[in-house]
């Protein structure tokens, strides 16, 4: 019985200071205020060692929207893990855990104590995403902490770098520092990030279970570098094209999979990977505020979507898949709604919550002078988004299967259902206002009517071509392309030659690469070490042999 009232202390914890937070912020903004806090540790020779705490009303919103995340998962997870279960307290020390080392690494611009926050997210979310003790999630496991830790390897190479200077402090020895020390800290933002190539761990973090997934994708692991990379952004090299190009890739593969997938789970998280590659162009373009207010808005409505996909999960004995999921809106109409309300944000649809930081991120990238090509894809990137969200909407939705009638429906845990509608508030008001009452560095473009309604018109596109995409039945398409591949008109005949043709080649190919490409590869290799071994090792167990070696050996060094 204490165990579950420590649930519920730790929950009104949180929700307190979220409240405590918020208004200090406030405070701090109106007045312009920022406050350091200084502890020595040692100092030898002409080394420091010293623990800053930098606070100012960027760190406080940050910590507010992390503080009331983690009290509606941890009143979810009190009912979503079981209240009886043996691991139910090991759970919950580890989110504990998870959340403090997200603080550590916000509150500090010393390397050290960053490299403190940073690692324990790194290890804590290493124990959460094998929570559950099977293969999958160990693998999943142990692909998310490598990445990770490739990425620990900028700061520590940072770290050593810095050691020169005589202080791991950023913040005041910023002007002497050479630019290429960032580009480790950039290096290891991509990494936490996801951003590609290191973009394989987010849909494989999906292991762990749905409440963490709801604290990981919107607040604390994967905004983790993005929030770095704000905190250093004047110092940044921006306007680098490359990184921009990187984080437009992030945006099309993420979407484009996610247009793809089944899993509810996996398509969330590779939404989440598309808006971390949204605010990782807006920081590189110079807008640093507009990707700090997006990812506070993106926190409220992508733990929201979560939290409403684990009960879908919960319901249906465990069942991720969103073929199975549909009419669950007439089932389960209080967690539909929310979903949809999440749903609906994510598109950018106006007066929501994403609506006002995707606008003006959109809008502030056709202000700078890109090429077609950056533009084009950039632009692509919000249908795709608009479209695989309402790809989701259709299929869990509005389907019809009669596999969802067999499970047992009911919106039953009103305390998990308090939180989704806590969140679902401040997914609709949170955005509209903390932009009236925070001092951001918002500007305001203007643009001729065509160019401002551009946005608008791909996101409506999007929503079509979703209900259509939705609607499109697979099989006849794969029909008919087999049947008219190469059947040009009056040419007919030319379609078996190339079937013929392209098959040999294809099928020559395959017997290149399973043979002589493996045969020259990695297999080859090890067949080639295991020869040598084979060798070694008959000669070495021959008596004589090594009677020989060691008369050569007191030959050589006595004589």
């Amino acid at each position: 019985m204490l165990m579950n009232y420590i649930y519920l202390c730790w929950f009104f914890f949180f929700f307190f200071f979220f409240f405590f937070f918020f208004f200090f912020s406030l405070y701090l903004s109106i007045y312009d205020y920022v406050i350091f806090i200084e502890y020595s540790l040692f100092n030898y020779n002409s080394l420091s060692l010293t623990y800053l705490i930098y606070i100012d009303w960027l760190c406080l919103i940050f910590i507010s929207v992390v503080m009331f995340i983690s009290s509606m998962v941890i009143y979810y997870s009190y009912f979503y893990m079981g209240i009886n279960s043996y691991s139910f307290i090991r759970f919950f020390f580890l989110v504990l855990m998870f959340i403090i080392s997200m603080i550590l690494m916000v509150i500090s611009p010393n390397l050290i104590s960053i490299m403190l926050g940073w690692d324990g997210l790194g290890l804590v979310s290493y124990c959460l995403v094998i929570y559950y003790m099977s293969m999958s999630s160990y693998l999943s496991g142990m692909v998310t902490c490598l990445t990770n830790r490739i990425g620990d390897f900028g700061l520590l190479i940072c770290s050593c770098w810095l050691l020169s200077y005589g202080s791991w402090h950023f913040l005041f020895y910023l002007d002497y520092y050479k630019n290429s020390i960032l580009y480790f800290l950039v290096f290891s933002c991509f990494t936490k990030s996801a951003q590609v190539p290191f973009s394989s761990w987010l849909p494989m973090a999906m292991a762990a279970p749905t409440p963490v997934s709801s604290l990981v994708h919107s607040s604390t692991l994967v905004t983790a570098g993005i929030y770095l990379l704000i905190r250093f952004y004047s110092t940044l090299f921006y306007f680098n094209t490359l990184f921009i190009f990187f984080g437009i890739i992030t945006i099309i593969i993420s979407s484009l999979g996610a247009n793809f997938e089944y899993d509810i789970k996996k398509i969330i998280a590779l939404s989440t990977l598309s808006q971390l590659g949204l605010m990782m162009v807006s920081i590189m373009i110079g807008f640093s505020d507009f990707s700090f207010f997006h990812l506070v808005s993106h926190a409220m409505f992508k733990s929201l979507m979560f939290l409403c996909s684990g009960i879908f999960i919960y319901y249906m004995n465990d069942n991720q898949d969103i073929r199975y999921m549909g009419s669950v809106c007439s089932l389960m109409p209080f967690s539909s709604s929310c979903f949809n309300i999440s749903n609906i944000c994510l598109c950018g649809v106006p007066f929501l919550s994403g609506f006002y930081s995707k606008d003006i991120i959109f809008e502030s990238f056709s202000f700078n002078s890109y090429n077609f090509f950056f533009y084009l894809l950039f632009y692509f990137s919000i249908g795709l988004t608009c479209l695989y969200s309402l790809r989701l909407f259709y299929y869990s939705m509005l389907s019809m299967n009669f596999y969802s009638f067999y499970i047992y429906f009911y919106d039953f845990y009103n305390e998990m259902k308090f939180s989704l509608f806590m969140l679902s508030f401040m997914t609709i008001f949170y955005s509209g206002s903390i932009i009236w009452l925070l001092d951001f560095n918002l500007i305001f473009l203007y643009f001729p009517f065509y160019n401002k309604i551009m946005t608008l018109v791909l996101i409506f596109f999007g929503l079509y071509f979703g209900y259509e995409f939705s609607c499109l039945k697979f099989y006849y398409l794969n029909y008919l392309i087999y049947y008219s591949l190469g059947n040009m008109f009056y040419m007919s005949s030319y379609y078996w030659f190339f079937y013929y043709f392209t098959y040999s080649y294809v099928r020559d190919f395959n017997i290149f690469l399973n043979f002589w490409g493996e045969y020259y590869g990695v297999l080859g290799l090890i067949y080639f070490f295991k020869i040598i071994n084979y060798y070694l090792y008959f000669y070495f167990i021959n008596k004589f042999v090594i009677f020989l070696f060691i008369w050569l050996f007191y030959l050589f060094f006595f004589i």
